[in-house]
């Protein structure tokens, strides 16, 4: 009877602890501090190669609804304010999920303006058009229009 309870707890906190630890929310997002942001009207995004859900299309969809002029190709651009790399990163739990999806705003030199992540674990899962809201978001927060 006593090595049932204890193998009952162990089994109560290793559960507790799986399950605390698929459950990663995580949003960030922010400009370089000498960056300009409210002078880009013009962004392209870049199609990231290895992309092949097109998530281009919803970053450039986002940022049209948000006031932008957004296009999107497989090439950066010199006639833009800014152009847009991200990376999608996928995991499997059932179902194919996006698990983190990070962006960058790139000047034309290629540097870095300002940059915006999220991270959703299984639990805490969101559609691939949330955290590309979520990410567009935050990358502009600081921007008033």
């Amino acid at each position: 009877m006593r090595l049932q309870r204890l193998l009952g707890a162990v089994v109560l906190a290793a559960s507790t602890l799986f399950a605390s630890a698929c459950a990663i929310n995580r949003a960030s997002g922010g400009a370089e501090p000498d960056a300009n942001l409210t002078a880009i009207k013009t962004v392209h995004v870049v199609h990231a190669k290895e992309d092949g859900r097109n998530i281009n299309e919803l970053i450039t969809q986002q940022l049209t609804q948000m006031g932008f002029v957004a296009t999107t190709s497989a090439d950066k651009r010199k006639d833009v304010d800014a152009n847009m790399t991200y990376v999608d990163r996928w995991m499997w739990d059932l179902t194919m999920y996006m698990v983190e999806l990070t962006v960058v705003l790139r000047d034309e030199s290629d540097f870095p303006l300002a940059k915006a992540n999220s991270l959703h674990t299984s639990l805490t899962r969101l559609t691939p058009k949330e955290m590309v809201q979520e990410v567009t978001t935050n990358l502009f927060k600081d921007v008033k229009k």
